[in-house]
């Protein structure tokens, strides 16, 4: 890992000059350098590949490692704005300008849209370059060099994985581009073609990738096949569910189930052929009493730097802390004031805690009641049974509940200038209070323990809850200065991935399935699906959605199954509903409502994004999706 961060903090500026088609400058790229090594005299080692490979590893992280505020398009998070910084793509440029609501999002992503590009220039100026190294190096040094093009290639194709994902049918660009005038009358090629062109990428890879690498950070066989199984996995969805929004797109049923059976092997490679293991085997691990959090459940660490280098996180990118310039916006993004001044952009819905099952039961709990303080007492609202202000109405729940978030009376560390302030107590709409003597009585189940403490100030969130998922209990480190390597696959994922393939190859679960979904419920301290989660297709598919939402959650992917499989409408409403959909809070207080009176072409919008104008304006060959003419 220090390899890859003291490399790509070298190389991050000769990245930067291939970030973006729209930012290449040809006069620049025509001098000769004065301070650098010319071009010919570059590309002779190996070292001078994975020189390279490496700033493509900076250049590319900018476009992933911010994905949690895509799970605002969802149902369960809120995205109230990001920490994001226009033009420096080290600070978030791509996510910069982006809608994270339910809806009306997807013609805000114009910036993602040209940097992804960047990124593809990127891999594209390595993949030529080391290429042209083949022909004259030994056999050993081949070996290494096709490594290094099989890490290049991965990394477009993680690209392309997500512009199709976005945007459907987009121009593919194979080679570097050094000018506009280059790409200036391209145009888009049918999504089809593009998916295969991934498919190669990702074979290539998984063939040229060692089984394991020495280097956290840099990837291996199990990440090529387990995103070469997700693409599959998505081919199926759109030919089954169809994708009506994409004209050039015509569904197939029979290509839906012999995707559906491919990504199944893929992902059952994955799992059975690489000796991965979820993070600390999968075991829960302890859960701490309502109040207090000494001991909090293994699935909390996965989320720290606790988890860097373990198995289960297959693909990451590296964040190198401290002094790096490299760090991650994790705490910055998740964490309130108390955390370093922390902002709280991204915050869990109300709803999400309804969601969370009975490790006595395996199976949902009575919905929580919202209740104001102010209108029927403090002692009211904080003990009434299953009152959703009621620390007791969390009590033997699912463990990654206790993992994700904070409700009235829980606790987390507060830090300044790096070191702990001590715990803070986290009450809804009590921001940054002192408990003192005076008015500790105020705050039911308090008592003189507290006094001294300061209430946690999350003055960003509204719906009652905060994140802990992500937010450090470490000292040593800023906001912005995080070591944790961000997945962008994850075994757990790859398990429900399978799940949910097999489950629609085979028209209904097999055994295997059933086991691995159980593993990830397993870690929750959650017990077996019972029979009847499992006696059909349909019950199965239902267990893995529910999976998927707690597992995943603020990880970036919800926004996308609720696209792949059409599924916006089922946990929203029809178009044209009267009422939409309320989100509330703790309170009962409604706080934002969603697909009111919502049109079909609104819903069809949320489903393929907007090809950017600004890019149109500069190409007439570009068409734009149906939905946005």
């Amino acid at each position: 890992m220090k390899n890859i961060i003291r490399l790509s903090i070298v190389c991050f500026m000769a990245a930067e000059m291939m970030l973006s088609m729209s930012s290449c400058v040809k006069d620049l790229l025509d001098q000769e350098p004065t301070t650098e090594l010319a071009a010919s005299a570059f590309w002779k080692t190996e070292d001078d590949a994975t020189y390279a490979l490496y700033g493509a590893y900076a250049a590319i992280r900018p476009l992933f490692d911010r994905d949690y505020y895509l799970d605002g398009h969802g149902e369960y998070v809120r995205t109230r704005g990001t920490s994001t910084v226009s033009g420096d793509l080290r600070n978030g440029a791509a996510y910069n300008g982006g809608s994270y609501n339910p809806s009306g999002y997807a013609s805000g992503f114009d910036n993602m849209y040209r940097y992804l590009y960047g990124g593809v220039n990127r891999a594209n100026y390595v993949i030529d370059n080391v290429e042209k190294m083949l022909p004259d190096a030994s056999a050993t040094s081949k070996t290494s060099l096709e490594a290094i093009i099989g890490e290049a290639r991965l990394l477009r194709g993680m690209i392309y994985f997500k512009l199709i994902s976005m945007w459907g049918d987009v121009p593919l660009i194979t080679n570097i581009v050094y000018d506009n005038s280059e790409v200036s009358d391209i145009t888009r090629t049918p999504i089809a073609e593009i998916k295969k062109f991934i498919y190669d990428d990702f074979t290539y890879a998984f063939e040229k990738l060692p089984t394991q690498s020495s280097t956290i950070g840099r990837a291996a066989k199990p990440a090529a096949l387990a995103f070469r199984g997700k693409l599959q996995l998505y081919w199926a969805c759109w030919n089954k569910f169809g994708w009506p929004e994409l004209d050039t797109f015509s569904p197939s049923a029979s290509e839906a189930q012999s995707a559906y059976a491919a990504a199944a092997a893929d992902f059952k490679s994955v799992i059975d052929d690489f000796g991965l293991t979820l993070f600390r085997n999968g075991e829960p691990g302890e859960c701490d009493e309502p109040g207090k959090a000494d001991k909090l459940p293994n699935y909390y660490y996965l989320f720290t730097s606790v988890a860097n280098g373990d198995s289960e996180l297959i693909m990451v990118f590296t964040h190198g802390g401290l002094g790096t310039s490299q760090g991650e916006e994790l705490m910055r993004d998740f964490a309130g004031r108390n955390h370093e001044g922390s902002q709280v952009w991204v915050t869990p819905r109300y709803e999400i805690a309804d969601r969370y099952q009975s490790i006595t039961t395996g199976d949902f709990c009575d919905p929580l009641v919202p209740m104001n303080p102010d209108n029927v007492g403090k002692e009211v609202a904080y003990s009434t049974p299953n009152s959703a202000l009621n620390p007791q109405s969390y009590v033997d729940r699912d463990y990654r509940m206790k993992s994700s978030i904070l409700w009235d009376y829980e606790i987390s560390l507060g830090f300044t200038s790096r070191k702990s302030t001590g715990w803070c107590p986290y009450i809804y709409k009590t921001w940054n209070t002192n408990i003192t003597a005076a008015n500790v009585s105020q705050f039911p189940g308090f008592t003189e323990d507290n006094i001294g403490q300061i209430t946690y100030n999350t003055d960003g969130t509204n719906s009652g809850y905060v994140f802990r998922k992500f937010v450090r209990n470490t000292e040593g480190l800023g906001r912005s200065e995080g070591d944790y390597n961000w997945p962008v696959m994850r075994l757990a994922d790859v398990y429900l991935m399978y799940a949910e393939a097999i489950n629609e190859a085979n028209n209904g679960p097999d055994a295997k399935a059933i086991e691995l979904v159980n593993k990830v419920r397993h870690r929750g301290n959650l017990p077996p699906l019972a029979a009847e989660k499992t006696a059909t297709k349909d019950a199965f598919f239902s267990a893995i959605e529910q999976e998927r939402i707690v597992e995943l959650l603020a990880e970036g992917q919800r926004g996308y199954d609720l696209r792949r499989w059409r599924a916006i409408e089922r946990v929203w409403c029809p178009p044209y509903d009267n009422n939409g959909v309320w989100r509330i809070d703790t309170y009962g207080a409604n706080q934002s409502r969603y697909f009111q009176n919502t049109s079909e072409r609104t819903y069809q919008q949320c489903y393929i994004f907007r090809i950017p104008p600004g890019e149109r304006d500069k190409n007439a060959n570009l068409t734009q999706n149906t939905p946005w003419l």
